[in-house]
């Protein structure tokens, strides 16, 4: 149990049958009535967000929730299939639990989130970066970086993303998992 007081972002809770994890809060002390704490959950079995408000001081039920190293192995029609980096048990994932599974590649080093009580997998942190290789993008055009515009480049893992018109075929670059965009090359 814990109350309102221990609210931090990244705390997973139980409500709802279900398990969510504080994504923002904020403690409000208006100028008349009681104070009150405004949250954004995320649900870690589905995706959902949602937003509660709770009196300060209420009490609520924390989950136990772990953070295990994996590796990814490889993708089959069961899913992503993964490997724990400790015991080097592989566990099958399916792909709704994966926020960006067209940026990951096979040995690739992410965090799963597992339920400690029950042993479900929650869901999958990929790193923040990752480095891929361009297979395919048209070429630029000498002297055309003055402007700030993109052209699509297919990754070595199928994706595609936006990069500026100087980086060519065959060039290293770090793509941001968070949201999928050019984030630089790699020298």
């Amino acid at each position: 149990m814990a109350s309102t007081a221990d609210f931090k972002n990244g705390l997973c809770l139980e409500l709802n049958n279900d398990i969510w994890s504080i994504v923002e809060f904020q403690h409000v002390k208006p100028g008349k009535g009681a104070a009150f704490v405004r949250t954004k959950f995320k649900s870690l079995t589905t995706g959902k967000t949602l937003d509660k408000t709770f009196n300060a001081g209420e009490k609520v039920t924390t989950a136990r929730v772990e953070k295990r190293p994996h590796q990814y192995l490889y993708a089959d029609d069961m899913g992503y299939n993964f490997m724990d980096t400790n015991t080097f048990e592989q566990i099958v994932i399916e792909e709704k639990l994966i926020p960006r599974p067209d940026l990951m590649k096979e040995g690739q080093l992410c965090d799963i989130l597992i339920h400690d009580e029950t042993e479900t997998p929650l869901s999958v942190e990929l790193p923040p970066f990752v480095e891929l290789m361009i297979t395919y993008t048209e070429p630029g055009i000498k002297g055309d970086t003055a402007t700030n515009t993109l052209k699509p480049a297919t990754l070595e893992t199928g994706a595609t993303v936006m990069v500026p018109l100087f980086v060519d075929q065959d060039t290293l670059i770090k793509v941001d998992t968070r949201d999928g965009s050019y984030s630089e090359r790699v020298k």
